[in-house]
């Protein structure tokens, strides 16, 4: 690459090796340990706020198209497939499907849990295909969940809930 009226080239090929930890602990490479403390937030918009309200109330909220009949959870403002504004908010069944699941050994910073969780992918009942959130499974264990499985939403009690996915504790199976 040129610039200005150097030529500046980088090799095509580097060749490395793995660093051992003993080459850290004797000091032979030269690293940067730091914690800094982020802080940050999020603004939610207009879509995702009202389905954290419905949450809150014990709802759960998709939005709906209706040029291609599609009905979204989690909800958004416009249609993907339309590119056209939603049409109109619909009140789902607390219910489901798990699409997808795995069966977790450590939690989400690495450390070995004492209980397996189990994560899902769960399609809610009267949205549209291939629409769904990813959640706890829970009063199940982990041999006996399958693909197809019917479940429903466990919630906080009403005073718990805060407006956040966690208003759901988990969903368990539906008997029968």
């Amino acid at each position: 690459m040129a610039v200005g009226k150097k030529n500046i080239s980088a090799p095509l090929y580097v060749e490395g090796h793995g660093i051992e930890a003993e080459d850290l602990k004797e000091g032979k490479v030269t690293y940067v340990e730091d914690h800094p403390d982020i802080r940050y937030q999020f603004t939610a918009g207009q879509a995702i706020s009202k389905f954290l309200n419905g949450l809150k109330e014990g709802k759960i909220l998709a939005t709906k198209c209706n040029k291609c009949r599609r009905v979204m959870v989690p909800p958004r403002m416009f249609c993907e497939l339309c590119y056209r504004p939603i049409d109109e908010w619909v009140e789902l069944e607390d219910t489901g499907t798990v699409e997808t699941f795995s069966i977790s050994y450590i939690d989400p910073d690495a450390r070995p849990l004492d209980e397996p969780e189990i994560v899902a992918v769960i399609s809610i009942d009267g949205a549209s295909p291939k629409m769904g959130i990813l959640h706890k499974l829970g009063e199940v264990e982990p041999d006996k969940v399958y693909i197809g499985m019917k479940v429903k939403a466990v919630w906080k009690l009403p005073e718990e809930r805060e407006g956040m996915i966690t208003d759901i504790l988990y969903w368990k199976p539906i008997e029968g």
